[in-house]
């Protein structure tokens, strides 16, 4: 997660991309007084949802050229993707994407705050970073709940297996059971979990020896230019978990792997270790131009949902 020079949270971050809105504390006008409590988080939920939606529909067709290119048996890279058509209907999914890109994201931010507080509470001065740093994750666990379920569906209609989100549903419901829903969970939770750790520390070890180069504070251009670096080194060095995530969600009934360890072998066996960085070129792209998208949205959503 990036902090500026006053270690608040700033700057692209983490994935996915919607759980940025935690990461966003920007000043903001003081609300009227008098406002209720549960005007303000509304705003901030639908801030936060708006900014995030933003950005899945910016960056979508990035994210499917990523998935495609991690589902390919064997690989063949983005050469091979193009001459069998997979450049086509970049935005499949994108609507049952969105519609679970808002309510994970109100969990998400229902849980962050609270729990960054209360960490932030019990730690010294110098450890305040622990706070975003565990609440990403508390929250990221709350949130996966119905992130994970609309990740399945998602990837597996941007590999074209299903044509619509309900026909989805219905059909991994069907064949798969409930499971089915949740494949990949562990994958899931192994990429996105250490991802604010890592980047945390990518960026605050970038932060420190650019500020000595120049010998000044860093302005906010050049801490979204750190932490869209940061953001997009974390996410190439998490492409291998990344790539068991999106097989594991892909696989449908097939049962080609059984669990995280054995597709983890099976992959290095069968196609060799270069196909855990498969899509990590999107994957980098997707990741670093994100904070771009979503935080001047992010800004103009809350001004315009503060309350009056």
């Amino acid at each position: 997660m990036s902090l500026n020079a006053n270690a608040a949270p700033s700057g692209p971050a983490k994935v996915p991309l919607f759980m940025l809105a935690s990461a966003a504390e920007t000043s903001a006008s003081a609300p009227p007084p008098g406002t209720p409590m549960w005007r303000l988080a509304a705003a901030n939920l639908a801030a936060g949802a708006t900014a995030g939606c933003a950005v899945e529909l910016a960056l979508y067709p990035i994210d499917t050229i990523k998935t495609r290119l991690q589902a390919m048996i064997g690989g063949g890279g983005l050469k091979a993707l193009l001459q069998s058509g997979g450049g086509k209907g970049l935005y499949a999914g994108v609507w049952g994407n969105l519609a679970g890109v808002a309510p994970a994201s109100a969990i998400f931010m229902a849980f962050y705050e609270p729990t960054k507080q209360a960490v932030q509470a019990e730690v010294s001065a110098d450890k305040q970073y622990l706070g975003p740093v565990v609440a990403g994750m508390v929250a990221g666990t709350a949130s996966s709940l119905i992130r994970v379920p609309t990740e399945v569906v998602k990837q597996r209609l941007q590999t074209g297996e299903f044509k619509g989100a309900i026909t989805a549903i219905r059909t991994i419901l069907g064949r798969e059971g409930l499971r089915g829903m949740y494949a990949g969970y562990g994958a899931f939770m192994l990429r996105d979990l250490p991802f604010d750790a890592i980047e945390f520390v990518a960026y605050e070890q970038i932060k420190k020896a650019y500020g000595a180069s120049v010998g000044r504070e860093l302005n906010p251009g050049e801490t979204s230019l750190i932490g869209a670096f940061a953001g997009g080194f974390t996410g190439v060095i998490t492409t291998p978990l990344d790539v068991l995530k999106t097989r594991l969600m892909t696989q449908g009934a097939s049962g080609r792997y059984k669990n995280l360890f054995d597709a983890t072998v099976t992959i290095a066996r069968t196609e060799g270790m270069g196909a855990f960085m498969s899509g990590w070129q999107p994957r980098l792209i997707w990741i670093s131009l994100g904070g771009f998208v979503f935080f001047p949205v992010l800004e103009a959503a809350k001004k315009f949902y503060a309350p009056k």
